[in-house]
C-alpha cells in the first residue's frame, strides 16, 4: 500500500510515551523488526498538534532512530513521518485503520508563537 508523507513542520508533537519494543506476537513476546533491515522497531505515543486539533498518535521506528534525552511531556521531532493506510480480516472481523511511521525520533523545541 501507498504511504503517504506528514507534513510536521507547523505541528507540535509531545511524547506521551517512552519508547518500547514493538511486539510482534504477544503470545510468545516476539519483537517486530523491519522487514528489509531487519532492524527491531520500537513504539512511542505522541500528541500531534496542529491548527488547533490534537491527536494521540502511536509511531513506530526504527531501534537506531530513537535519541538520546526524550522526555514525557517534551516536543519532539519526527523525521520522515508517514502515514499508511491497512486492513485485516482477525477472528472474521475487518479491522482498518493507519499506521505511522518514522525514521526517528529526535528532541524539539517548542514552537515560538507570536507575540512571545
Amino acid at each position: 500500500m501507498r504511504s503517504i508523507r506528514v507534513e510536521t513542520s507547523t505541528a507540535t508533537i509531545l511524547l506521551t510515551e517512552e519508547p518500547a519494543p514493538k511486539v510482534r506476537d504477544r503470545q510468545t513476546g516476539e519483537i517486530a523488526k523491519d522487514a528489509v533491515s531487519g532492524e527491531a522497531l520500537m513504539r512511542i505515543s505522541v500528541v500531534y498538534i496542529q491548527d488547533g486539533e490534537s491527536s494521540l498518535v502511536q509511531v513506530t521506528i526504527p531501534e537506531s532512530g530513537v535519541s538520546e534525552g526524550l522526555v514525557l511531556g517534551a516536543p519532539v521531532a519526527l523525521p520522515g513521518l508517514v502515514a499508511r493506510p491497512w486492513e485485516s480480516v482477525f477472528n472474521g472481523q475487518q479491522r482498518h485503520g493507519i499506521a505511522f511511521r518514522a525514521a526517528a525520533v529526535t528532541t524539539a523545541a517548542f514552537p515560538v508563537t507570536a507575540g512571545a
